[in-house]
């Protein structure tokens, strides 16, 4: 057993974590490319936290352009144990009010334009995403959010859309009609990049406002007000997180992932791949792990 090291992706209105001991904000570089930002280090409690702001600090990067998989890969090589993503997102049930916190359990993928996976050509991987979140995290962020005074509401499914724009009110009300609960413009490819990172991954979403099928015009200043105040209480949230995580971390089966998911055969392996996967794979390919920073 070892210790946590929490990560956590911030959304829209979190671009930092308050309170955190021996803070410093590290660059990470990956060989997917960019991430959205350097990553911000430091001890919350007894917890090590490594906290990245999915947008950027100053909100820079529009959905479409970012890039989870160098995030995901930076988080792993700085020795995330765990992840937690929180983003804003749009309601599609009259009970879940702007306010609400929506700890989701199922997504439906709706991007287009993004790379999804850390795999291809030279090597490939199948992971199962029958059950896309961590339990055991998911729990934990249901009673910190709580704790911070949030209402919250334990399981829902995401309908994750490409953006920038909003969605049409045909869109809208079609998803309702799958059984989506809230919708938004991040979470996926993310949590499937986690699962083949091998990191448990749970996903707090911020109601904002109420999509369009509710509200024909889904007004951004409103959506701003809300955001502000989802804000304090996710800064919360993380504290009571880092608070209530047991001080010995038991290994999680998400940990392992890819035992049985790489399905290319080792000598046919492209040794460049094999390189570029060092860290979110390095395990499953028996290579030694990355430094972390």
């Amino acid at each position: 057993m070892k210790g946590w090291t929490l990560g956590v992706i911030g959304g829209s209105g979190l671009y930092g974590v308050e309170g955190l001991a021996n803070a410093r904000w590290t660059r990470v570089d990956s060989p997917f490319g960019a991430p959205s930002d350097e990553l911000l280090t430091g001890q919350l409690g007894g917890v090590r936290l490594v906290f990245l702001p999915r947008h950027g600090r100053g909100h820079r990067l529009p959905p479409s352009a970012i890039n989870a998989r160098a995030n995901i890969d930076a988080l792993k090589r700085a020795g995330c144990t765990d992840v937690l993503s929180i983003a804003a997102v749009g309601s599609l049930r009259e009970a879940l009010a702007p306010g609400c916190f929506v700890v989701v359990d199922q997504f439906i993928d709706r991007t287009v334009a993004r790379e999804r996976s850390f795999f291809g050509p030279g090597l490939a991987a199948h992971v199962s995403m029958g059950d896309p979140v961590c339990r055991r995290l998911s729990v934990c962020a249901a009673d910190a959010a709580r704790a911070a005074g949030a209402p919250v509401v334990e399981g829902g499914t995401y309908l994750a859309m490409e953006g920038p724009q909003f969605s049409t009110k045909a869109e809208s009300e079609l998803y309702r009609s799958w059984g989506c609960d809230v919708i938004g413009m991040t979470a996926m490819p993310e949590a499937k990049l986690a699962r083949e990172a091998e990191l448990p991954y749970a996903a707090v979403a911020m109601v904002t406002d109420y999509d369009c099928w509710r509200d024909a015009h889904v007004e951004v200043g409103h959506v701003l007000e809300v955001l502000s105040a989802n804000a304090g209480k996710a800064q919360d949230l993380v504290r009571r997180l880092a608070e209530r995580l047991p001080a010995e971390r038991t290994p999680s089966p998400i940990d392992t992932a890819l035992d049985g998911a790489i399905i290319t055969a080792p000598e046919a392996r492209d040794p460049a791949m094999i390189e570029k996967l060092a860290a979110v794979a390095g395990r499953a390919l028996g290579l030694s792990s990355p430094a972390v920073p």
